[in-house]
């Protein structure tokens, strides 16, 4: 696997806020800047562009802190079915509390939180109060009556004037939101509509990472892009609107070309004038293309990122949480790259394990094996056992590694273990092997007394950004165990045990 950096932090901010404030100066009013993707911890763009720095947008926001204010969406029916972000495991209503403490610590103003499309959502309500009693300001934004069609419905008093109104106190607002669907387009639009109502004239710009349009259409990057969206089934193609008024090819995505003409006809009747954009690129300030620095390591990293992604999906099938199109989506991106499961490295030395192991053991379904790449390329392995999860194996045998320790060397005191699963006998918690939080919880305890075991908890840091596999689904405790650790771990679609609630 090849372990470089591809992506220049420095010149990809440099370029980002120079674009970022042409708008602004070019902006009449105020520039409304709807951010797509993550703003925070974005870890797709960062496995995609390795050396991207997953923060690298709040970083952006921190040089233009003095004129910019954060408005943050949320969409009413995620905080009601409490929607998952995956890569963190936690609720997009707990996630948007994150992300205004982390901007809050980093000095960038965040005006406050907008839910959308609100008609009374229980949750919803009880999300708004504890957001007001912790002193944050929150705006209701309801279902736009007459959307898509009728735009004269749209623009006015029982469209988009039905809307609180946000007063602004920065020429630069960022409107963002926990994840795709959150509102981020109709707030903006809200709220040129009031400003013109107001006599004011601002702008609207879009921020979306990917797809990058000046990549090729069928370069893996943008190809990555419709992996990870392949539950919404999102396409990549080539902007005909950029196309037919600059003769330039441009690449975007299909939900943005067919929501273009309609966006353009409720601008022009918000402004009263024709629409500055001549197509859906034009929108954009996105420069992540120019940060590339070695594209053959950006191809790389992004075809990993598709098999990443096939595995999660084939997981989440088999629980229920996928749909087939959505599997069948990643597997034609696969064949379309000439890739295969078998194609990220940590794949085949993990179901190698476990071949071995049940020809060992003469029991097949039963045991459970993973697979760890280091950054120098060294392959660990793991096996679960009656003491510990397979994960649990898999991160003491990589540190003892790291630590230039033997590997029948124990770093965990057998009195640490006992305790804790006498610990779960006593509270009822089956199973009794130790999952990779316990194993983690037990290393810490062991290193109190033993240096080697101090030594190796110091090189725990060293595994993140590694990649994993496993030859089952994660437990809960193994799946946050992994996600704090920083390794991408995927897995094959395989329960671990039979029991049909959570361990």
């Amino acid at each position: 696997m090849i372990h470089r950096p591809c992506f220049d932090n420095d010149k990809y901010l440099e370029e980002q806020s120079s674009e970022i404030l042409s708008r602004v100066k070019n902006a009449e009013g105020r520039l409304y800047l709807e951010f797509g993707g993550k703003l925070m911890y974005d870890h797709h763009a960062a496995r995609v562009l390795p050396g991207y720095d997953p923060n690298v947008k709040v970083r952006l926001l921190q040089k233009l802190k003095d004129q910019a204010e954060i408005l943050l969406c949320i969409y009413a029916g995620d905080i009601e079915r409490r929607k998952i972000r995956g890569d963190f495991g936690i609720t997009y209503d707990e996630d948007s509390l994150r992300l205004i403490d982390g901007l809050r610590s980093r000095g960038i103003h965040v005006r406050g939180v907008v839910i959308t499309r609100f008609d009374g959502q229980p949750a919803a309500v009880t999300y708004e109060s504890r957001l007001r009693n912790r002193g944050v300001d929150v705006f209701r934004h309801y279902r736009t009556k007459g959307y898509p069609t009728d735009v004269d419905l749209i623009v006015s008093e029982q469209g988009y004037g039905r809307n609180d109104y946000i007063e602004p106190s920065m020429p630069l607002v960022v409107v963002t939101g926990p994840g795709p669907g959150s509102g981020k387009l109709a707030t903006c639009l809200s709220q040129l509509y009031h400003d013109y109502r107001r006599g004011l004239h601002p702008t609207y710009s879009k921020f979306e990472t990917f797809p990058i349009w000046n990549l090729p259409l069928k370069h893996p990057v943008n190809a990555a892009y419709e992996a990870a969206t392949a539950d919404l089934l999102d396409v990549n193609l080539v902007d005909p609107f950029h196309l037919e008024a600059y003769g330039a090819t441009a690449i975007n995505y299909n939900r943005d070309v067919e929501a273009f003409p309609l966006l353009k006809r409720i601008l022009e009747k918000i402004t009263g004038s024709d629409s500055p954009f001549a197509s859906p690129t034009d929108m954009g300030v996105n420069r992540a293309g120019y940060g590339i620095s070695d594209d053959d390591v950006a191809r790389y990293a992004a075809c990993q990122e598709m098999i990443r992604r096939y595995f999660r999906y084939r997981c989440e099938q088999v629980m229920g949480l996928a749909e087939d199109n959505t599997v069948r989506k990643v597997e034609l991106l696969l064949s379309d790259y000439g890739l295969t499961p078998e194609d990220r490295p940590v794949v085949s030395p993990a179901r190698e394990k476990l071949r071995l192991l049940e020809e060992e053991t003469g029991i097949t379904g039963e045991c459970f094996t993973a697979a760890l790449e280091l950054k120098d390329g060294t392959m660990i392995t793991g096996k679960g056992s009656d003491l510990m999860h397979a994960s649990g194996a898999l991160v003491l045998n990589a540190v003892k590694v790291l630590s230039g320790m033997d590997d029948s060397f124990h770093l965990l005191s057998p009195a640490v273990i006992d305790s804790i699963r006498e610990l779960k006998r006593i509270l009822s918690s089956l199973p009794l092997n130790l999952d990779l939080e316990e194993v983690l919880v037990a290393l810490s305890v062991s290193a109190a007394s033993s240096d080697a075991a101090a030594s190796a908890m110091s090189r725990l840091t060293e595994l993140k950004g590694c990649e994993a596999h496993l030859t089952h689904m994660p437990s809960p405790g193994d799946q946050n165990g992994l996600r704090s650790l920083g390794i991408n771990a995927t897995s094959d679609p395989e329960f671990s045990s039979t029991r049909l609630s959570s361990d």
